[in-house]
């Protein structure tokens, strides 16, 4: 999800829940501690340099069981943070603290906002040595070569 789509998400709900990828939910006194961009510039292992930015949300919860944010807020968070940071409309990343500073996508589901697993992938296939996926055969192809392939009486065996 994009910065611009969840501004204009948050025009439209009450109340901001999280849900994690388990069905749980981020406490709903959690607070969104930080809002900025990251820019991650490496090279992949097929020798490609490369560059990745994304908007970056870090939910922390405290115990500050009162606490409540507000759609409102959190648009006037992100605009603030697009006036002093310069962030661009790029794809939102959240940080969350569960067992360690999980890092996941965002989705929306008409009433949540889900935090969505991330994966990883190489980048560099072609050039890493990872194979093609083999074909898909059926077991009544493999004998479709009738030279290859025995029969009563053909003495091939």
């Amino acid at each position: 999800m994009k910065l611009s789509e969840i501004k204009k998400i948050l025009t439209t709900i009450e109340a901001v829940n999280f849900q994690l990828p388990d069905g749980k939910f981020v406490p709903e006194y959690f607070h969104v501690t930080e809002v900025g961009y990251i820019t991650k510039n490496f090279i992949d292992c097929g020798g490609v340099v490369r560059k990745e930015t994304v908007v970056n949300f870090q939910l922390w919860d405290a115990n500050d069981y009162e606490h409540r944010l507000k759609p409102q807020k959190l648009i006037h968070i992100i605009e603030l943070s697009e006036k002093v940071l310069g962030i661009e409309d790029f794809e939102i990343e959240v940080e969350y603290q569960n067992t360690t500073i999980d890092k996941y996508d965002l989705g929306f589901n008409g009433k949540d906002f889900l935090l969505l697993n991330k994966t990883t992938a190489c980048l560099a296939q072609d050039q890493c040595g990872i194979p093609s996926e083999k074909p898909k055969l059926k077991l009544t192809q493999l004998n479709s070569d009738e030279s290859n392939s025995c029969t009563p009486g053909g003495s091939c065996c």
